[in-house]
């Protein structure tokens, strides 16, 4: 889905596929029908990527080299539907991309290889995508010659280290004051494509495109507003002091907050009201 009106799109392998005359397929999952067809083209090799499908045995087996998922954490940390956003939102510092063999057990197969990435300050949820999807380049490179040729070395994955991250929904991206302003602004970029972060104030919905975080020196309780002399817009946290540095209106456009308060009376003083954010990370029994 791409756009502001989350449309449907065909992605660049389609593209390729079309132009260069290859068959191409797009089912919402695969059925005896696919199972059938791809039989009839006598796969070598199924590699996967962000299909968020349990994949049954009868699929697993059509190919004679196996096949393959490239999932974007370091595993076994963050298996699931959501790794690169969650684990921006949850503070960490490094990310990757891991090629590993499916089983019937979600992301939990043997790893064949890793790439790793740094997640910078500045990252945001789209930024990361990008940057793994460049990784799975040099993964795949050094390791498609051996994954055909059935000679590719893999390491069990220690599930006693496994989290797990959900889907993301459209409610995670309302913001809980009471958290730590560091935590938020690391929710804020982790979220910025989609769903966006946003609180409510005056009875209307802004979304904070953009923020930074200082120590509180107290003055602030959690969510009281406050503008400085350096006309920076303060919200307090339940540990330190949130400074938005891009907000939007509903159907506006997303804006510099000095400009934005430009045109927009803010209620400065006021309490803003903190809702509580539902756990990204999963047990393994959830």
């Amino acid at each position: 889905r791409s756009g502001r009106g989350r449309k449907l799109v065909q992605n660049s392998i389609k593209n390729w596929a079309v132009i260069n005359s290859i068959p191409c397929r797009s089912p919402e999952k695969p059925s005896n029908l696919e199972c059938d067809w791809l039989r009839e083209q006598k796969i070598d090799l199924i590699l996967v990527m962000a299909y968020g499908h349990l994949l049954k045995k009868s699929f697993l087996s059509l190919a004679s080299s196996g096949c393959f998922n490239f999932h974007a954490s370091i595993l076994p940390q963050y298996r699931g539907a959501s790794p690169i956003e969650t684990a921006i939102a949850m503070g960490e510092k490094k990310s990757g991309v891991t090629l590993m063999r499916i089983i019937s057990k979600m992301d939990a197969g043997p790893i064949v290889d890793c790439e790793s990435l740094i997640i910078e300050e500045v990252d945001t949820g789209a930024s990361m995508r990008s940057k793994i999807a460049d990784s799975c380049v040099a993964l795949i490179q050094r390791n498609i010659k051996s994954l055909l040729e059935n000679k590719w070395n893999e390491k069990k994955q220690d599930d006693s280290f496994a989290t797990y991250c959900r889907k993301i929904v459209k409610n995670d991206g309302i913001l809980d004051f009471s958290a730590k302003a560091e935590h938020l602004v690391d929710r804020i970029r982790a979220f910025r494509a989609w769903p966006g972060c946003f609180f409510s104030i005056g009875g209307e919905q802004l979304k904070i495109g953009s923020a930074q975080s200082l120590p509180n020196n107290g003055s602030l309780s959690v969510g009281l507003t406050k503008i400085d002399l350096n006309g920076n817009l303060l919200i307090g946290t339940g540990g330190g002091v949130l400074i938005p540095k891009e907000l939007q209106r509903a159907g506006g456009k997303m804006l510099k907050t000095k400009d934005f308060l430009r045109g927009y009376t803010f209620p400065i003083g006021q309490t803003i009201d903190s809702a509580k954010m539902a756990p990204l990370l999963l047990s393994a029994k959830d």
